[in-house]
């Protein structure tokens, strides 16, 4: 044992697990295409039958119940009438079997077609897709309305974008959310919170923090030190946008936005750009995530500065769509009243 250990007998090991693991996910892969496949071709049987037979709608409902009540007895669990009406829609919306991505499972299928509006629908298609979402970061990111979050400060064009190519990051402007939606940390609202534990619960989310964040984000470190003048000063945490090239630096707060906010995140951000930077960055962002925030007062603490820097609001629960609609018309309201 002694004389395999020392000829590669670890090596050895390590590569019978990794061929495992890789057949391991192939196969998983290959069993979610054959069921969404199967699932596809049971729900065209259905629409066939049905156009064949001129199936009126009030009995096609009662066509799923009986369908569902001998199929499950014949083949046991996966045909609730539920499942199969799901197999008709997917048909319905996708009659090209091409067209279905071999990347996406049965589940991000059913999750996708509860999405009643077709843009929506197509925009968490793409983002599954791009991104490799499994079903939970889906499920996630269709609850913590993504798709509103980012059409409501598009326009038109920007909005049909979205639902044909998913999230397009080009700029700075492209990768910052607002408000961020931090519910992954179970903190209540009602919770008396500091700085320094909603840092530490990020870090301990990390990965939930990664996703809300986005694609390219990478994390770097946490209360970054600055000296200056024999002063030590701290950014919360620094993050690496790999498809932008730059650094991103966020500066969290417990309260309202305050002008003082913008001159210390300018100050870091000019400090990583001459003294972090390495060829080929480019300038840094920053976001400054608070807790509350006047939009015009921020237009104004903010323009003209010629780093980048984006004052965000953080939400620990969940808004729905309409909540975050109605966000946006008041501050819109605010800024034409003032």
């Amino acid at each position: 044992m002694e004389k395999l250990t020392k000829s590669g007998y670890g090596e050895l090991i390590k590569k019978i697990s990794e061929l495992v693991a890789r057949s391991r996910t192939e196969l998983a892969k290959t069993i979610n295409t054959k069921i969404v496949h199967t699932y596809w071709t049971i729900g065209k049987y259905l629409v066939e039958y049905e156009q064949k037979g001129k199936v009126r709608a009030d009995y096609g409902s009662e066509l799923m119940k009986t369908l569902s009540r001998e199929l499950s007895a014949k083949l046991g669990r996966g045909f609730s009438q539920r499942n199969l009406r799901d197999m008709r829609r997917i048909y319905l919306l996708y009659p090209k079997w091409q067209t279905l991505s071999a990347k996406l499972s049965w589940s991000h299928y059913c999750l996708l077609l509860s999405i009643e509006d077709e843009a929506k629908r197509r925009f968490y298609e793409k983002e599954s897709i791009k991104n490799l979402y499994s079903f939970r970061e889906l499920k996630r990111q269709v609850s913590s309305a993504l798709y509103e979050r980012l059409a409501l400060s598009k326009d038109k064009k920007g909005v049909l974008e979205l639902c044909k190519k998913g999230q397009i990051i080009e700029s700075a402007d492209d990768v910052v959310k607002d408000p961020y939606i931090l519910e992954f940390l179970g903190i209540s609202e009602s919770e008396k919170l500091s700085e320094t534990k909603l840092e530490s619960a990020l870090i301990g989310h990390l990965r939930d923090f990664l996703l809300e964040l986005g694609r390219g984000f990478s994390f770097v470190n946490r209360q970054y030190r600055i000296t200056m003048n024999n002063i030590h000063h701290y950014v919360d945490l620094v993050f690496y946008h790999i498809e932008l090239k730059c650094y991103v630096l966020i500066d969290l707060k417990i309260r309202e936005f305050r002008h003082q906010d913008a001159g210390q995140m300018n100050f870091y951000l000019n400090y990583f750009k001459n003294e972090v930077n390495v060829e080929g960055d480019n300038p840094p962002i920053g976001i400054i995530l608070c807790l509350e925030k006047d939009r015009v007062y921020v237009d104004y603490v903010l323009g003209g500065l010629s780093n980048k820097i984006f004052a965000s609001r953080y939400k620990l629960k969940l808004p729905t769509p309409r909540e975050l609609a109605d966000e946006v018309k008041k501050d819109i309201g605010r800024g034409e009243t003032k």
